[in-house]
């Protein structure tokens, strides 16, 4: 079997020798229309999603706060420290969950969450990143797959119900967008008493 894929190989590299190349072209025209859907079918799921209303910075407008198209995913702001919150906030009578200006900070009684850098950045972000760490994670809800678990308010039970295509895809326009980088701080879950 691995004779016949090594001559099978070898001969379509010997007749592609050959091939004209408006045949070529075509064939590499088709790679990249395909890459392009995929990032366009990415970047739609990504928009559709809501992933820029906790993962991208903010900045203020006449109008409220808006995506910082500079900041694109790049998560919480590593030099933007929470306010301090009132004691007994949070209860059935009272908030259940408090976030910040930018919507990137979240405290509620899980503990604190903060927005992950989505960026492709390799050291900050996601660029070392493979796509299925990118699949696992959404699939089972734990922080780089196997860790904790992802706090609120990210709905990661909601994005595991989504398509291995359509995961796919948003990783891959997750990748292609510029890195940046930007160094969240850890999370802090709450610790229940047993």
């Amino acid at each position: 079997m691995r004779k016949m894929i090594v001559a099978g190989c070898l001969l379509l590299g010997i007749f592609g020798f050959f091939l004209p190349p408006k045949v070529l072209f075509a064939a590499e025209q088709k790679v990249v229309d395909n890459k392009m859907t995929l990032l366009a079918r990415g970047e739609y799921l990504v928009n559709l999603g809501g992933c820029n209303d906790c993962h991208t910075p903010k900045k203020m407008s006449p109008g409220g706060p808006v995506p910082d198209e500079t900041r694109l995913l790049a998560g919480h702001p590593s030099d933007e420290k929470l306010p301090e919150l009132p004691p007994n906030i949070f209860g059935p009578d009272k908030w259940g969950a408090i976030t910040n200006t930018g919507f990137t900070g979240w405290v509620g009684p899980w503990g604190t969450s903060y927005a992950s850098n989505l960026s492709p950045d390799r050291e900050t972000g996601t660029g070392v990143w493979q796509e299925e760490l990118f699949i696992k994670i959404i699939r089972t809800g734990k922080f780089m797959g196997s860790g904790r678990d992802i706090l609120p308010p990210m709905p990661w039970d909601e994005y595991a119900k989504l398509t291995y295509a359509d995961l796919k895809a948003i990783f891959a326009y997750l990748k292609s967008i510029n890195p940046i980088k930007n160094q969240v701080p850890a999370s802090v879950p709450v610790r229940l008493v047993d």
